[in-house]
């Protein structure tokens, strides 16, 4: 039996890295929500945020955050070319094209980062060391304090920005019908592209946090895959079903590692197929159907 001080660092444990897979996966969300297009190389943007940072840090002798706003900044500007010039190319055709074609982009991705930043790991010194201690039990290290606090942030943002903003609402429109939202002089396809831009800005935000907890490498963009599950656990078309569904296998995973080492690695899948089983449309199922 492990003792409560164990079972509360594994649990904020957990949530950190529930949180990690909660940023990635908003940007499957919100793509998801705009095009319908489920981006399997949604994870490399977070390898390449990661790398991003590395490089302004090291290269140019940046400090953390700065490389961290213009790394996110340009993988933004990845996303939003992809998008604007090679998706938005390929509208109508079958949805294993899709795949194919975003399973691709990651293998290009991958290969792109070996080959410039090479294909040892590496590491980000962390520009916030320390532990913040609560009492006795309570203890987390400021860089996953950080992570939970980001997440937070960009949920709020992405709140205010679809509740309060133009651009948000006429985002949200072009989602629900963009022959409608054409129509009604809404920029669709740009509205398109931005969204994948904001999708890839927050998976490299991911990236770049994460980046001073574990060593930056060319596979770590294999997060994205366990954010993929969280997101379908939690409900795809949901951003707070996705959330929770990313925190739920962050607690999950630590525990299952440690009680059960033989499926070390795998739990977020099979956490994944136990819930489609029982509530195949996920947690928090989307709260409206698509007009058309």
């Amino acid at each position: 039996m492990l003792p409560l001080s164990d079972v509360v660092h594994l649990a904020i444990t957990g949530v950190a890295q529930g949180c990690a897979y909660g940023l990635i996966a908003l940007g499957f969300v919100l793509i998801y929500k705009a095009t319908e297009v489920v981006n399997f190389a949604h994870g490399e943007f977070m390898m390449l945020g990661a790398f991003a940072v590395l490089t302004l840090s090291e290269a140019l002798g940046w400090g953390f955050w700065s490389s961290f706003l213009v790394g996110c900044m340009a993988i933004a500007v990845v996303g939003y070319i992809v998008d604007a010039q090679i998706m938005r190319r390929i509208i109508g055709e079958s949805q294993a094209s899709i795949f194919i074609l975003t399973v691709a982009f990651g293998f290009i991705f991958r290969a792109l980062a070996g080959m410039i930043f090479g294909w040892n790991a590496r590491s980000v010194d962390a520009p916030f060391d320390g532990k913040l201690v609560v009492g006795d039990m309570i203890e987390i290290n400021y860089d996953r304090l950080i992570i939970i606090m980001a997440t937070v942030i960009f949920v709020i943002a992405i709140r205010l920005f679809f509740r309060r903003t133009r651009f948000g609402v006429a985002m949200q429109a072009a989602s629900q019908n963009q022959l409608a939202a054409y129509y009604m002089g809404i920029p669709v396809k740009r509205l398109v592209s931005a969204t994948w831009a904001i999708g890839a800005f927050i998976a490299a935000a991911a990236g770049a946090l994460l980046a001073p907890v574990t060593q930056v490498d060319t596979t770590i963009g294999f997060l994205g895959i366990k954010a993929l599950a969280g997101a379908i656990v939690g409900g795809f078309g949901s951003i707070y079903g996705a959330l929770l569904g990313c925190i739920l296998i962050g607690i999950i995973e630590p525990f299952a590692d440690y009680f059960l080492p033989g499926i070390k690695g795998v739990s977020a899948y099979v956490v994944m197929l136990l819930v489609l089983f029982v509530r195949p449309e996920g947690l928090i199922p989307q709260t409206y159907q698509k007009k058309v």
